[in-house]
């Protein structure tokens, strides 16, 4: 019995010699980095790419039935403001269309650009203004882009509109 105390206790200072060499050992120092200085290449600038107006009316698409949409979209007839007026007269995508952009050229050549509002889905009578120039014998290309459920952009009216009509 004695020879067993006498090992269980050399086990235990040797236990004890171990855990206070592991915690008397020097810490290590801590390293910072340095900061070296990185060169970096001047990258020319870019160069804008001049694009040209079209005031042609293109090619459209039609949304699958399922996805339809009708818009409207006219002058207000207005000299002293001159808006463009396009507005969701209905479709059975009013549920699932997800975005409804419009683009204006005006006939002086500057772009008017902007989307209808869409709450949770779109209803009839949504609709969005965008200012146009009133020159006489001068119309707008109007181009509208709705964006199907896939995310996809689908051009659904692109045509001259006038600021106003006469009848």
């Amino acid at each position: 019995m004695r020879k067993i105390l006498t090992i269980a206790g050399m086990l235990v200072l040797c236990t004890v010699l171990v855990l206070a060499a592991g915690c008397t050992q020097p810490e290590k120092p801590v390293v910072t980095p340095v900061a070296t200085a990185v060169e970096t290449m001047a990258t020319p600038a870019p160069t804008a790419i001049p694009t040209t107006i079209s005031l042609t009316p293109g090619p459209t698409q039609t949304l699958p039935d399922m996805w339809s949409l009708d818009v409207q979209v006219a002058g207000n007839g207005e000299a002293i403001d001159p808006q463009i007026i396009t507005t969701i007269r209905g479709g059975k995508g009013l549920n699932f269309i997800l975005k409804v952009d419009v683009k204006v050229t005006r006939a002086d050549g500057k772009v008017e650009t902007g989307s209808i509002p869409r709450q949770t889905t779109y209803r009839v009578g949504d609709s969005v203004s965008l200012p146009v120039t009133s020159q006489m014998g001068n119309v707008n290309r109007v181009e509208v882009t709705a964006t199907d459920p896939q995310g996809n952009p689908v051009k659904i009216f692109d045509d001259y509109v006038p600021f106003r009509t006469y009848n």
